[in-house]
């Protein structure tokens, strides 16, 4: 992703440069100085991280700091928010002016989103939450004991921050949601109170490994880079090892994901991790070819002849206590279905609490190979004979 110069006279710039100190300049000539500050001496950190997945976040190391850049934190692909990783107790270095710094290694963090749990859980590193936005959603037994005991808060969610209280814990950071809706100005008063708001733009990511590569991130947050290249390297390994397996097979059973809702029936978009999913699990998926991320949403008269015929329905309902019967009772059309027919109907609801939190979206964003087992032990069985559903199950 290409950053590209951005025009000074725009106020979301403006909002940037001056209430939040998260972007950098718009002046070429300036980033080619700060580009070159980066490049003066060697770095002193024995144990770095390269990135080579993921598309909307580097990492380079220095003496005795780390320059972070989040691409497109907001949608925009000419902005760039950069932070200085620096090690406690150390001098900022000169220039980044416009970069947000936080002291590593962490010793405290709010996160506003679940994945966010999973990345530091991911790490060992769960125990420095102290805040966390919608905590009843976090699917985590460790963090959920925090919030038990007391020594984790609701600081309500990402789009209505409690800033008083966040203002009042002043934790080493606050990790945001970024993406379509996110606005640059909520996170004015934590700026000027001195608490560094860090971006998490995952979202950006096309593939499974990508979105789980984030986990670096927070790594040189916490100064763990030698572990999660080990852990990593073997998550790799292991996804490649499944892609390899799949790719070897003749056919390919048709794929329908979702359900009609009262509005539109939404489907993984061409370019979107969970296609990525689907073509590495060895599926043929009609809509596999259309060149946008996100979501696709169709009505259901548009669905329903490719439905009709699908070997598979994956991603069905979003209750854990969904049965075919209750999603019959939706739209009868349904029973039409071949998979309805055949029952080879599965939700991502393998691991759900009773508060309602989908461990799908939480550890399975950093285990896309336990995530790939699941669906190719759904489209072609015989391939991991021993595989038991983790975070899939079977529509009874």
């Amino acid at each position: 992703m290409n950053r590209q110069r951005s025009s000074p006279n725009s106020t979301f710039h403006f909002l940037f440069l001056f209430s939040l100190f998260l972007f950098s300049g718009c002046n070429s000539d300036k980033k080619q100085s700060q580009k070159e500050a980066y490049e003066v001496g060697q770095s002193s950190y024995t144990e770095q991280t390269k990135i080579d997945h993921a598309k909307g976040f580097t990492i380079t190391y220095h003496d005795n700091y780390k320059i972070v850049s989040i691409l497109s934190p907001f949608e925009n692909v000419t902005d760039t928010a950069k932070y200085i990783l620096l090690d406690r107790g150390t001098a900022r270095p000169n220039g980044f002016e416009d970069a947000q710094v936080i002291e590593i290694p962490l010793r405290s963090i709010v996160a506003t989103s679940s994945m966010h749990v999973a990345l530091l859980e991911f790490l060992n590193s769960e125990s420095i939450i102290t805040g966390l936005s919608n905590p009843q959603y976090i699917y985590s037994a460790k963090v959920q004991a925090s919030i038990t005991a007391g020594r984790v808060g609701n600081i309500g969610r990402d789009q209505g921050l409690n800033e008083e209280k966040l203002v009042e814990m002043h934790q080493d950071v606050v990790m945001a949601m970024g993406g379509p809706g996110a606005k640059a100005d909520q996170y004015r008063i934590l700026a000027q109170a001195g608490i560094p708001v860090l971006i998490n733009s995952e979202w950006v990511e096309k593939t499974p490994l990508a979105r789980a590569e984030w986990v670096k991130l927070v790594a040189a947050l916490v100064n763990k880079e030698k572990e999660v290249n080990e852990k990593f390297a073997k998550i790799e390994s292991e996804y490649a090892r499944l892609v390899k397996l799949a790719s070897n097979v003749k056919d390919k059973p048709s794929i329908i994901s979702g359900l009609n809702t009262k509005d539109a029936w939404f489907l993984p978009n061409g370019d979107s991790y969970m296609s990525q999913f689907f073509r590495d699990a060895g599926g043929d998926y009609h809509w596999n070819k259309t060149k946008a991320t996100g979501s696709l949403p169709l009505n259901f008269e548009s669905v329903y002849p490719i439905a009709l015929q699908a070997d598979a329905w994956l991603n069905v309902g979003f209750d854990k206590n969904d049965t075919k019967a209750n999603i019959l009772a939706q739209d009868p059309r349904y029973s039409d279905f071949k998979a309805y027919k055949s029952g080879r109907m599965f939700s991502y609801n393998g691991r759900v609490n009773d508060q309602g939190a989908n461990d799908f979206f939480e550890s399975g964003t950093v285990n896309p190979h336990i995530v790939l087992s699941d669906l190719i032990k759904i489209l072609h069985p015989e391939l991991l004979p021993d595989h038991h559903l983790v975070y899939y199950k079977q529509l009874k």
